[in-house]
């Protein structure tokens, strides 16, 4: 029977082939012309995405039918400006610097809050710089190589990045001595012009008894003291993929306001097993808050971690699929009890994009709750902490894609279908349309045909 099917497989494939051969070069043309790089050059006034400036304001450039063109948008009144070029635009402006993004680190030095001091990995050890003065100082004594600090290797990739998070007040730094010792080596050859070149790296293998681990660590900068968190090494996973650094930082990790406590999660190496820890950053005792288990795989979200350390409240939000869809869960941190179940119902939380802690609403992705619509549409909406209150931000049918503005105050939303062209706006966080950004125009692909 196998071999039927391999001999029926082998002569689909000749088939295919024959008939590929057949077809006129003008069908490859006209192919090569529908493809992304070609296709994309003939839609114009396409998606938004917006660099938000220091003063509120926005600006984006924009393909149009007569080239780039660039505008700058004041949410409080939607007025709009338009320039041939940056400078043009941002000429006159009351405060034309970006404003802090948070973007992924791919840095091999991780600079500190208040922007002074950059931590980085020299010779196994974890180094800061002082920005101004330019002198190192050298924070871990102990490191070697295999077992060193802050260092970034998961086994499937690897940098010289310094994997670390800084305490708000810039005076620690949440880290780990990485001990993979006795972990396989793993070797790659490069083959191109001139000698090859091998690479080589600790990867844990099937046949390897233990795998990569995290002794976690608090150092005090100044003191550079290090405080070893009193629990045994953990492995080396986070709760958004096998990876702790999947962000560029230090994943699964918060700080409270002034550095007194770290909270971290804390996941068993089949994913089986995620244990909420809070961290006495003083003394290095350890508490455990929660603890959830599954009989799959626990992931804290689709493309970012959704649980958050909220100190000034002694509570945690958590993601769970307890229920077989994918909600956010309020809890104590102090007895780590449920306190309420935020969003419930049949659809799925993705992404908990801004938690407002004064007013306690929540802003989120989410798919599959509007009934009519395809379930893989994102949209964005807001409930409250006590699960009051659902709203949906975007009302359009269509997949959404959500800019929030640092201050919290505006979105910018691209929405679009496989058969719609895309559509940006400007929203208040209310919901309320503040502006029409752009709107596709595929006229030109249209009659390309």
């Amino acid at each position: 029977m196998k071999k039927n099917l391999f001999a029926t497989a082998i002569l689909s494939v000749v088939a295919l082939a024959g008939f590929a051969q057949q077809l006129p070069v003008a069908t490859y043309e006209q192919a090569v012309k529908s493809l992304g790089f070609n296709a994309n050059r003939l839609v114009y006034n396409s998606n938004v995405n917006p660099t938000w400036l220091a003063d509120g304001k926005f600006w984006y450039s924009i393909n149009t039918a007569s080239g780039n063109q660039f505008v700058l948008i004041n949410p409080v009144d939607g007025s709009r400006k338009t320039a041939a070029d940056v400078k043009s635009l941002l000429s006159g402006a009351e405060n034309d610097r970006p404003a802090p993004t948070g973007r992924r680190n791919f840095s091999p030095e991780v600079l500190s809050p208040d922007g002074k001091k950059a931590a980085f990995i020299k010779d196994w050890n974890l180094w800061v710089r002082d920005v101004a003065s330019k002198q190192e100082t050298q924070l871990t004594t102990d490191g070697i190589k295999d077992f060193g600090y802050a260092t970034d290797n998961a086994g499937w990739k690897h940098s010289d990045r310094a994997i670390l998070l800084w305490s708000p007040d810039s005076k620690k730094i949440a880290t780990f001595q990485q001990d993979q010792r006795h972990v396989s080596d793993m070797y790659l050859v490069s083959t191109k012009v001139g000698a090859p070149k091998l690479e080589s790296w600790k990867y844990p293998l099937p046949v390897d008894k233990d795998i990569i681990k995290i002794q976690r660590v608090i150092i005090e900068v100044d003191n550079q003291k290090v405080i070893r968190l009193q629990i045994p090494a953990d492995a080396r996973r986070g709760t958004l993929c096998d990876d702790i650094s999947c962000s560029g930082s230090f994943d699964d990790n918060e700080w409270n306001a002034d550095g007194s406590k770290l909270a971290f999660v804390s996941s068993s190496r089949d994913h089986k097993e995620a244990k909420l820890r809070i961290a006495d950053a003083a003394t290095g005792v350890v508490r455990e808050v929660l603890e959830e288990k599954v009989a799959t795989q626990y992931e804290s979200g689709q493309g970012s971690i959704n649980w958050h350390f909220l100190a000034a409240t002694n509570e945690i939000i958590w993601y769970s699929e307890r229920d077989d869809w994918g909600h956010l869960y309020l809890y104590d941190s102090n007895t780590g009890k449920l306190k309420t179940q935020m969003t419930k119902g049949e659809f799925v939380v993705t992404r908990l994009l801004k938690t407002d802690e004064k007013n306690r609403v929540l802003y989120f992705l989410a798919n599959g709750r509007e009934p009519g619509r395809d379930p893989y549409f994102s949209h964005f909406y807001r409930v409250d902490f006590s699960g009051q209150h659902l709203k949906l931000l975007t009302p359009e049918d269509g997949n959404h894609s959500i800019s929030l503005s640092p201050d919290g105050k505006y979105f910018v939303d691209n929405y679009s279908k496989p058969n719609v062209p895309p559509v940006s706006v400007l929203r208040n966080m209310k919901g309320d349309l503040l502006a029409t950004l752009e709107k596709a125009d595929i006229s030109k692909l249209t009659e390309s045909g």
